[in-house]
């Protein structure tokens, strides 16, 4: 069976193998109470699908450099996920990325000559294998149902990753992304504390948008995109504030931080 080369693998995947019906005809599924591969991981790729119900709950960046994604920021320093425990489980009302909720699935080329995509998993997740209990992969020597489904989910995925990819291309076209930077002040430090290393919209640009150019963001959908991600902005003092109550915090000295990776793959 192939498996993909290990240095290729985005986030929380540590391998992936096409799933057979030969090799994996007595597999099955078991639920998942917790994501602990989730607990060190501060900013999770989002799909524009997931803008506006997510804003509600942490804040949306984009990721630095030239090929930026956005992404959920469930932390602002490295390593911290305020959203979860130590077990990796939710610690009250959150958003679960789709990126979240696909694994241990994703599509994946099996060849590099080819666009076709096949449906992989990660051999290395508990959730998956040759169990007694659990619901059925294959059914018949068919995929199941659940297995279908799970195919549909990835497919939406993809379909919604390539959505995302073109609006960020507009939003590069219009010049309408820079180097993003916020300040939070905190009673135990003169300084504030500075989080970089994201990318935000500009908001004196979009302002000054001519009349055709915001028309035609307001009728294909992105203006609505935009204004989810400037209001989840907001939300950057209250998982600072998670952070601290936690005992996760920055240390008292403030320097500037990163507040988010180079783009992860998706």
């Amino acid at each position: 069976m192939a498996s993909a080369p290990a240095n290729n693998l985005p986030i929380f995947y540590n391998d992936l193998l096409p799933l057979s019906s030969v090799d994996h005809v007595d597999y099955r599924t078991k639920p998942a109470d917790s994501a602990p591969f989730l607990t060190t991981q501060h900013a999770i790729p989002l799909t524009v699908d997931e803008f506006v119900p997510a804003q509600r709950f942490a804040p949306i960046i984009f990721s630095a450099g030239n090929d930026s994604v956005p992404l959920l920021l469930m932390g602002l320093n490295e390593g911290v996920n305020v959203f979860v425990d130590d077990e990796g489980k939710l610690r009250g009302p959150a958003y679960v990325p789709a990126y979240v909720r696909r694994y241990p699935w994703m599509l994946a080329k099996l060849r590099p000559d080819s666009e076709d995509l096949s449906l992989c998993f990660d051999p290395t997740t508990p959730t998956i294998g040759a169990f007694e209990d659990g619901q059925p992969l294959f059914e018949d020597g068919k995929p199941s149902e659940l297995t279908q489904g799970v195919m549909k989910f990835c497919e939406d995925f993809e379909q919604a990753a390539a959505r995302t990819g073109q609006f960020v291309r507009d939003l590069q076209d219009m010049d309408l992304l820079m180097d993003g930077e916020v300040a939070i002040q905190t009673p135990v430090a003169e300084q504030p504390f500075v989080y970089r290393g994201f990318r935000m919209i500009n908001e004196e640009k979009l302002r000054d948008l001519r009349g055709d150019q915001l028309r035609k963001i307001n009728q294909n959908g992105m203006l609505p995109l935009i204004h989810a991600h400037l209001f989840s902005l907001q939300l950057m003092r209250e998982v600072f504030e998670a952070q601290v109550s936690q005992g996760k915090g920055p240390i008292a000295v403030p320097a500037a931080v990163e507040a988010a990776p180079e783009a992860a793959n998706a």
